[in-house]
């Protein structure tokens, strides 16, 4: 009996200072998911393409008997992204891509519910879109972050519909900042991109990128496939305020430009240059961005630059490199001139340049 009781009463200690469910904690991860996740939706669209034309003739007789002619005319194509709402009205943040020439939009909230979507404007530039949910009983906003204040190795959590699959979360670091989109290959885009290592794909498109406390930093916008597969990048939540601002308020966004083609000048690339002895021209050793290519008509034609000057100040601030002075270009007014500094054959000239809309965005 005494031994009986002895093995109750360790059990019974055993079982007291054991933990609790309800004791548990939860993760950073999953505390960050919650603040975020009510936010999130998943994005459904539909739209009118052309069937691709087909030549009948191609087609084996006997298939053709069997099949019958092949469909011709519009069909609708349907896709899907993410999105994540930025504010007490319903609007939601998502890629341009997303939504790119849709006609109808349908919008399902973190707790299943669908409703109807309008797109607002849509900037193909920086790819990010505005949509509006339609109906009362509006979901939570999500928490807004400070890109700017990210580093690299911080956390970075990514949140959204990849392949369909609802509320899903995968965890990286930032890997990169400031990353500048045309280095991955698309010449028609003016940012610069978070990168991540936490997993995006297809369907992550136009959800947040969430840092270690709970709050957006980014909207996620592409992954790289093949050689470096694995990397992930967001557009700043910074850029992507700005951007929401002008849609909201104006319906599009006008960028600034002065029609350039620029490349990076450095006194080293300029000594390998000028050793050439068939160089056309001799390169000032210095740092700056050397004029490419004038495209014609535009601003920077109208203001006298050549091909071949290099730029050396602009508005008065320094140009290391061309992504200098499209930063300067960028937050620039229409039709304000715009002081520059060039060399151009050894001498130093003073030009003016009036930034006007980038056609063909409107």
């Amino acid at each position: 009996m005494r031994q009986l009781l002895a093995v109750l009463v360790a059990v019974a200690v055993l079982v007291g200072d054991g933990p609790s469910v309800q004791a548990l904690e939860h993760s950073f991860v999953a505390d960050a998911v919650q603040r975020v996740a009510p936010a999130v939706v998943r994005i459904d669209t539909e739209r009118t393409v052309e069937r691709q034309p087909f030549d009948p003739t191609l087609l084996d007789p006997l298939l053709r008997d069997l099949l019958g002619d092949p469909p011709a005319g519009p069909e609708r194509e349907r896709g899907q992204g993410s999105g994540v709402v930025i504010d007490a009205k319903g609007l939601v943040l998502t890629n341009a891509h997303v939504v790119d020439r849709v006609e109808s939009v349908s919008v399902t909230l973190a707790d299943g519910e669908q409703r109807d979507g309008r797109v607002v404007g849509t900037d193909p530039v920086t790819d990010l879109a505005l949509v509006r949910l339609e109906g009362n009983q509006l979901p939570p906003r999500a928490p807004l972050g400070d890109s700017e204040a990210m580093q690299v190795g911080d956390w970075a959590i990514a949140l959204g519909t990849p392949f369909g699959l609802e509320r899903t979360v995968t965890l990286g670091i930032v890997s990169s900042l400031h990353r500048n989109i045309n280095s991955l290959g698309f010449a028609d885009k003016r940012l610069e991109l978070i990168q991540t290592d936490a997993a995006i794909n297809p369907g992550n498109s136009g959800g947040p990128l969430v840092n270690g406390d709970g709050q957006v930093i980014g909207i996620n916008t592409l992954v790289r496939s093949g050689p470096g597969a694995g990397l992930g990048f967001a557009i700043p939540i910074n850029l992507a305020r700005r951007v929401a601002d002008q849609l909201q308020q104006q319906g599009e966004v006008v960028h600034p430009y002065i029609g350039l083609q620029l490349v990076a000048l450095t006194p080293r690339i300029a000594r390998d240059h000028n050793k050439d002895p068939n160089a056309l021209v001799q390169l000032p050793e210095r740092s700056g961005a050397l004029v490419q290519a004038v495209l014609p008509d535009g601003p920077a034609e109208k203001a006298g630059l050549r091909r071949g000057d290099l730029l050396i100040t602009i508005d008065e601030r320094d140009i290391p490199d061309p992504q200098a002075l499209l930063e300067v270009v960028d937050a620039a007014a229409i039709d304000v001139p715009l002081p520059l500094k060039v060399l151009r054959a050894g001498r130093e000239l003073t030009l003016s340049v009036k930034p006007e809309p980038l056609p063909g965005m409107a």
